[in-house]
């Protein structure tokens, strides 16, 4: 083997030890934000109009989800327990793909993505991923 082809190789090799290093730093990243609730300052507002269903008194869910998305089903199954039994609560589901207006003016990148609104329809928060159930709740108190 010749000098050149050892050092492509090796150079071959390091880029893509790069490349798994990086995919499994994005995952850790993606993973840990996974269910947190992020806080959002002078959020958009959602009507009843706009999403088809009508808003909880003093909280919605909005839940942006995709036909392929499997993790999906386990966000609407928490968001639905929590809503059922928490007066003045309630869940919209959102297909992102046939609602593309609302999930881009949004900025919804991934599914499940759910956003949080107040009881006048006031974006106040969202999750990426798939909260807890008690992340759910915490999300909702301090907003009834």
């Amino acid at each position: 083997m010749l000098r050149g082809d050892v050092d492509s190789l090796l150079l071959r090799a390091l880029a893509l030890l790069g490349l798994i290093l990086l995919s499994v730093l994005l995952a850790v990243v993606l993973k840990r934000r996974a269910g947190r609730l992020r806080t959002v300052v002078d959020g958009d507002v959602l009507t009843a109009a706009e999403l088809g269903r009508p808003l909880g008194a003093g909280a919605t869910f909005v839940q942006f989800s995709t036909r392929t998305c499997t993790s999906c089903r386990t966000v609407r199954r928490v968001l639905r327990e929590h809503a059922a039994g928490a007066p003045g609560v309630a869940h919209v589901e959102v297909d992102a793909e046939d609602r593309l207006d609302l999930a881009r003016r949004l900025s919804i990148l991934r599914t499940p993505t759910v956003v949080v609104l107040d009881g006048s329809g006031r974006v106040t928060g969202r999750f990426s991923g798939v909260p807890t159930p008690h992340q759910v709740r915490d999300a909702v108190p301090h907003r009834i």
